[in-house]
C-alpha cells in the first residue's frame, strides 16, 4: 500500500475512391471469369501474415484484399489477429499505413455535410484517463455556430470509450442514421454516433485490437482514428494525442510522430488536420469511469467541474473554432452563460436520452484514506485507469457489457493538502470481489508526501497549421 494511505469499506452501486464500397463478392474466395470459371485469388492469409512477420511489406493490392475479405469474413478473426500482431512488431511504413487507411475507408459508406449551411469541425483523442473532454467540448463548439458530426468509440484498452460514457445516461442511442445525423447537425449542431457503416473494417479491428494486445502501435492507431474520421464528412479535424503514463503514446516524440501521420493521412484527403500534444500522466479531471464522468461534464457545462478539464475543452474548442473559420467566438462564454449546457441537453433529448432520470450508481462502495498527513503526491494515471477496469467500467473481451456506475472518484489531486483520515479516493463497483484485484492495481500509483509535485503544462506541443 503506498505511503499514506488506509482503507475502509461502504456497501450500497485501394485503388477506388474514398466512399466507394468494394463491389459485392470482390473479397470472394475464387472470382468469376465472363465464361463462369473460377480464378484463384492472387492472395491468401496465411501468407500475408508471414510476409509481415519476417519484415515484409504489404503491397497495395495486398491490403486491399486483405480488408476486403476480412469484411466478408474470409479472412478469420484468429488470422487478423496474428497480422496485427505482426503489425504490432513490425510497423508499417507510410505508404501500408495511407493504403491500410484508404482500404478502411472504402470498406463502407462515407460522409458529405459540405452544403449543411455551417461549417463542420471534429476533435478526436488518442485515449486517455479520465478523458471526457468531447462531451463539454462539442456542446460548447456546437454554441459557437459550427457543426460537430462525431464519430465516437467505446472503451479500448485501458481508457474509457465516449459512446459507454454517454449510455450510462438513460435512454441515450448512439445508433443514427445519416439523415438523423445531418437533421440533427442542422437542428442542434452535433451529433455523437457510433461510426455503423463508416469503416466497418475499423469496427471490427478496433475490437479485435483490444482484445489482442495491439492498440499501442502506430500506424494501427493512425488508420484507426482517421478512417473513422475521413468517413464521417468533417471539413477539419482536431487531434488531441495524449502523452504520458496513461496514454499509448509515452514520450512526447512517439506522441508527435503518431499525430504527424495522421495530420498526413488528413491533408491527403483533403481535410485539413492538427494536433495538440497533452499530458496523460496522472488522469484528466477527478472521476475515471463512465457516469461519473457525465457528471463531471455536466458540471464544467454548468460553469464548475475541474480546472484541468476546463481549461482542455476551452483550448481545444478555441483550435476547432478557428479550423472552421469562426476564430472570433468566445468558448468560455457559453459556459458562463448556459448556451453550451443548452446544446448538451438538446443532443441527449435528439438522440433519446434523459438526464432528468438521474446517472446510475453502483451498488458497493470503498474507500481509501490517508492514515496520515501531508500533499498529494503525483497519481499514476495507468494505475488509476486499471483500477477503473478491475471495477467493471471496461471490457475485458468484445461486447461484454460495462458496469455504467463503475469507476473511482479522485478526492485529493497532486500537491492539495491531504489530512489524516479523510477520503483519498472511492471505488465504485455493482461487484464487490471486483475490490481486492482494483484496489491491488491501485497500490503504489500514488503517495502521500512532504513537499508538492512538481506541475506539468496540460498542453506540451502544438503540431499543424
Amino acid at each position: 500500500m503506498p505511503a499514506g494511505a488506509a482503507r475502509t469499506r461502504r456497501a450500497g452501486a485501394a485503388d477506388r475512391p474514398p466512399g466507394e464500397s468494394a463491389p459485392a463478392g470482390r473479397a470472394a474466395a475464387g472470382r468469376l471469369r465472363p465464361g463462369g470459371a473460377a480464378v484463384t485469388p492472387a492472395f491468401d492469409a496465411p501468407t500475408l501474415i508471414r510476409l509481415k512477420r519476417d519484415g515484409g511489406r504489404l503491397d497495395d493490392a495486398a491490403i486491399d484484399w486483405l480488408i476486403d475479405a476480412y469484411t466478408a469474413g474470409i479472412v478469420a478473426e484468429e488470422q487478423m489477429a496474428a497480422l496485427l500482431m505482426a503489425i504490432f512488431l513490425r510497423g508499417m511504413d507510410p505508404a501500408e499505413t495511407a493504403r491500410w487507411t484508404a482500404a478502411m475507408v472504402a470498406s463502407g459508406e462515407c460522409y458529405d455535410f459540405a452544403d449543411l449551411g455551417r461549417p463542420t469541425v471534429d476533435k478526436h483523442s488518442t485515449g486517455g484517463v479520465g478523458d471526457k473532454i468531447t462531451l463539454p467540448l462539442v456542446a460548447v463548439v456546437a454554441a459557437c455556430g459550427a457543426a460537430v458530426p462525431q464519430a465516437s468509440g467505446r472503451g479500448l484498452g485501458h481508457t474509457g470509450g465516449t459512446l459507454d460514457k454517454l449510455e450510462s445516461i438513460a435512454g441515450f442511442t448512439a445508433t443514427l442514421s445519416r439523415e438523423r445525423i445531418r437533421a440533427q447537425l442542422d437542428d442542434v449542431g452535433a451529433a455523437i454516433f457510433a461510426a455503423g457503416a463508416l469503416a466497418p473494417a475499423d469496427a471490427r479491428l478496433y475490437a479485435l485490437r483490444d482484445i489482442t494486445a495491439t492498440v499501442d502501435s502506430l500506424p494501427l492507431i493512425a488508420s484507426s482514428v482517421m478512417s473513422k474520421k475521413l468517413a464521417e464528412g468533417a471539413g477539419a479535424l482536431m487531434l488531441d494525442v495524449k502523452v504520458g503514463a496513461g496514454a499509448f503514446m509515452k514520450s512526447a516524440a512517439q506522441a508527435g510522430e503518431l499525430a504527424r501521420i495522421m495530420i498526413e493521412l488528413g491533408a491527403a484527403h483533403g481535410v485539413p488536420t492538427r494536433a495538440l500534444l497533452t499530458d496523460m500522466n496522472g488522469p484528466l479531471g477527478g472521476t475515471v469511469g463512465n457516469a461519473l464522468e457525465v457528471e463531471e461534464s455536466l458540471a464544467v457545462l454548468a460553469g464548475g467541474g475541474p480546472a484541468d478539464v476546463v481549461e482542455l475543452t476551452l483550448t481545444l474548442a478555441a483550435e476547432m473554432l478557428a479550423l472552421a473559420g469562426l476564430d472570433g467566438v468566445d468558448p468560455a462564454a457559453t459556459l458562463r452563460d448556459g448556451t453550451a449546457m443548452d446544446r448538451f441537453a438538446a443532443l441527449i433529448a435528439a438522440q433519446d436520452g434523459d438526464l432528468t432520470a438521474g446517472l446510475p450508481v453502483a451498488a458497493c462502495s470503498e474507500t481509501v484514506t490517508a492514515s496520515r498527513g501531508g500533499t498529494m503526491g503525483d497519481i499514476d494515471a495507468m494505475a488509476v485507469a486499471m483500477t477503473a477496469w478491475r471495477l467493471g467500467a471496461g471490457r475485458s473481451r468484445p461486447g461484454e457489457p460495462v458496469q455504467a456506475g463503475a469507476g473511482v472518484r479522485i478526492h485529493r489531486r497532486p500537491g492539495e493538502p491531504v489530512t489524516a483520515g479523510e477520503p483519498l479516493f472511492t471505488l465504485y463497483t455493482d461487484t464487490p470481489a471486483r475490490f481486492g484485484p482494483a484496489l491491488a492495481e491501485l497500490d503504489g500509483g500514488y503517495a502521500v508526501v512532504t513537499e508538492a509535485p512538481a506541475t506539468r503544462p496540460l498542453v506540451i506541443e502544438r503540431i499543424g497549421r
